[in-house]
């Protein structure tokens, strides 16, 4: 099993007060990491996805609730979102029952947040799990396997089932997109036009690098802006895509409104566009190094609790900065190349406009960027 960056995090706010919830995609193992946690306590587990379960904890009151908890100190609710009502009842544990460590788990921000977050103000702990990052993948393997490994991560991706069934990457991958993408992300967002959802994902999957436009998005798929910009937003709260937006403070031909839209898993995105071809023989290369670099940098923000805003950078001109960092004041820009280019320069217009750092980052030292030290 891989050690999760977030275990240590976790294990500390036991015993604080507050509810202890951790959301993300399905499969990229909330529900291991919090039972690795209460392995050697005796715990309450209840099941969201049990239809007696949802019954017993929708609009329950604080008796009811008694009778459910018992003597337990340690109280696990899996997959809280399909529960009615979830947001008042954890509310009700964390305020009546001080004694108990509520845990809970959910698999879309899009549903789970948007029922706890009003009445849980103040009395939770919420962390983000990903897909394995590159550095519990290393810690794991070693450096040596891991940079063996290097290329099938960037067509195989990095979600736990795939990593523990090596062989099995892309039958794995094609049900857990058909189950999450097309059943799970359709029914909790309530889309009845799974084509445009279809439509619009293999368009986005081929545009990972690119600036997207929306009116563009619009016209490939046969729908308004609307319900382009609509299905984006689900899309990221499903935690397949996330945007990153672009960089403007002083210049003026600089693109100010733009956004890059990138995948949170490689393997997802090859999927997507249904190419597993090896990296020599892709056209897409580029794309696919980019997309493992941010998607790694995005989940080392979260798991170090950084405060880096993110952003890309490019003018009308087509000066172009890959991946821009602000942090403390402090300005990076980063170029991402496969194989290392020694006359490769960041635009002096951005430099020097910005005082900023410039990096490039490539397969020799790309470990100093998906790794954030502390």
């Amino acid at each position: 099993m891989y050690l999760r960056s977030l275990r240590d995090k976790i294990e500390k706010r036991i015993g604080s007060g507050k509810v202890i919830i951790v959301i993300g995609p399905r499969q990229v193992g909330k529900t291991t990491l919090i039972e690795s946690i209460l392995k050697t306590k005796d715990y309450l587990l209840l099941d969201g996805d049990d239809p007696k379960t949802r019954t017993l904890l929708s609009a329950s009151n604080t008796e009811q609730i008694r009778s459910i908890l018992g003597n337990n100190q340690f109280v696990f609710i899996d997959e809280a979102q399909r529960i009615d009502g979830i947001g008042l009842t954890v509310k009700i544990i964390t305020d009546r029952f001080k004694e108990v460590q509520l845990f809970a788990s959910g698999s879309s921000s899009f549903d789970l947040s948007n029922k706890i977050n009003e009445p849980l103000t103040g009395r939770k702990w919420e962390y983000q799990l990903f897909p394995i990052s590159w550095e519990e993948y290393e810690n794991h393997h070693g450096y040596l396997y891991s940079e063996q490994q290097l290329e099938n991560r960037l067509l195989y991706g990095f979600y736990p089932d795939v990593l523990n069934n090596p062989g099995d990457e892309i039958p794995i991958l094609r049900n857990l997109v058909s189950s999450y993408l097309y059943k799970d992300i359709l029914s909790f967002a309530d889309l009845r036009k799974p084509e445009v959802l279809d439509k619009l994902v293999q368009a986005l999957a081929l545009q990972v690098g690119s600036e997207v436009s929306y009116s563009e998005l619009a016209q490939i798929v046969n729908v308004d802006k609307n319900t382009i910009s609509k299905y984006i937003d689900i899309l990221q709260k499903g935690y397949i895509i996330f945007r990153l937006g672009s960089f403007s403070r002083n210049i003026r031909n600089e693109i100010k409104t733009s956004n890059k839209i990138y995948f949170y898993d490689n393997g997802v995105r090859n999927m997507i566009v249904g190419n597993f071809s090896p990296l020599e023989l892709r056209g897409d290369k580029d794309a696919l190094w980019e997309n493992f670099l941010i998607s790694e940098r995005v989940k080392q923000i979260e798991y170090k609790q950084s405060l880096a805003r993110i952003y890309f950078w490019r003018t009308k001109q087509l000066q172009e900065v890959d991946f821009v960092e602000e942090e403390s004041g402090k300005i990076t820009g980063f170029e991402f190349k496969w194989k290392k280019k020694t006359n490769v320069r960041l635009p002096k217009s951005f430099t020097e406009t910005y005082d900023a750092e410039s990096r490039i980052i490539d397969v020799e030292n790309f470990r100093e960027f998906v790794v954030i030290k502390q």
